[in-house]
């Protein structure tokens, strides 16, 4: 095993990013990312600093015949989670099977979510419109219509979820162990994000953008609504206001599978060690955050207020998993 590649295993034992083994070593997130991909070589006394830092020798680092580090000979503590959780090893050819899959999720999950946003849209357009009696439609046959498109179109946003989960359970243990990816793999998934950053950093900006700007429809149909007495304009407004930020979340949703796959492979992100630990339990709360938004949107049918639920939730997870994160650390 090359230096290039001991270097990768330790960080990731420690579950550190390359950015905080930079911050480690007063190096920049470049220099590591070098030495990562055999382009660059560190300096000795960055490899004395590392192997104070990783708990290894110097022979460890510098000869590539040594490829088990004498832990518990130098007497240094050895993680538990070391021993329990082999390491997986990852092939060139996996990497680019599970980047290819990925790409497919992100376009299926996103659409899917897109799809439940707008669910509602045609049950809130034909129950408001007869409400108001600008269709020729008793109320209970519109909300019946609008009842039925609805829930097939969350049949279908679930059964992309479902499609894509069950077909992702072979790179499950990209997310739940520990991975040591062969040599290449890093460089060749660092250029790929390298490249793509132009389009992630472009999706999200314009996907939060249209989620902010989403409002805009209703106070502008509003004014208008009490200038000229329409009544029916408000339910126009919660439907293109609905229709924008479901757009605006499929751009967010898709970068950011796309993104985090990548991130996935090399170990860093939301998918460090330690915030794979962490989020552990992020689908039950995902999964809870939906089951109260369809809960109270069918029981109130205020689906022009329910959507509020996501951006709360969106908030409030980054403090949950910043508390998980705390007590992770708390119990190493």
């Amino acid at each position: 095993m090359i230096l290039a590649d001991k270097i990768i295993e330790n960080r990731k034992k420690n579950g550190w990013s390359q950015e905080e083994l930079a911050d480690k070593l007063g190096v920049s997130r470049q220099s590591v990312s070098k030495w990562e991909s055999a382009q660059a070589v560190p300096d000795m006394k960055k490899i004395l600093q590392m192997s104070e830092i990783f708990g290894v020798s110097t022979d460890y680092l510098l000869k590539d015949e040594i490829e088990i580090p004498a832990l518990v000979d130098e007497g240094l503590p050895v993680d538990p989670g070391d021993t329990e959780d082999a390491a997986v090893k990852v092939s060139l050819n996996e990497a680019s099977s599970f980047l290819s899959f990925n790409e497919k999720a992100a376009a299926f999950v996103s659409t899917g979510v897109m799809l439940c946003i707008m669910s509602p849209i045609l049950l809130i357009l034909l129950s408001g419109l007869a409400e108001y009696k600008k269709i020729s439609i008793p109320e209970n046959i519109a909300e019946a219509i609008g009842t039925i498109v609805l829930l097939v179109i969350i049949a279908a946003a679930v059964g992309m979820f479902l499609m894509i989960g069950f077909g992702g359970r072979r790179y499950e243990y990209l997310e739940n162990s520990r991975i040591d990816t062969e040599y290449g793999v890093s460089g060749m998934v660092r250029d790929r994000r390298d490249a793509y950053d132009h389009t992630h950093s472009r999706d999200m900006i314009i996907g939060i953008m249209l989620c902010i700007v989403a409002a805009i429809p209703m106070l502008v149909l509003g004014i208008f609504d009490m200038e000229n007495g329409i009544d029916h304009i408000e339910v126009i407004a919660v439907a293109v206001m609905l229709a924008v930020i479901a757009v605006g979340v499929r751009m967010i949703v898709h970068t950011s599978i796309i993104w985090g796959g990548m991130d996935k492979l090399l170990e860093e992100g939301d998918y460090t060690r330690l915030n794979k630990r962490a989020g552990k339990f992020d689908g039950i709360y995902w999964a809870i955050v939906t089951a109260i938004y369809l809960g109270w949107s069918f029981m109130t049918m205020k689906w022009e207020i329910t959507w509020l639920v996501w951006p709360v939730a969106g908030v409030l997870f980054a403090a949950y998993h910043e508390i998980m994160k705390s007590l992770v650390k708390s119990r190493n």
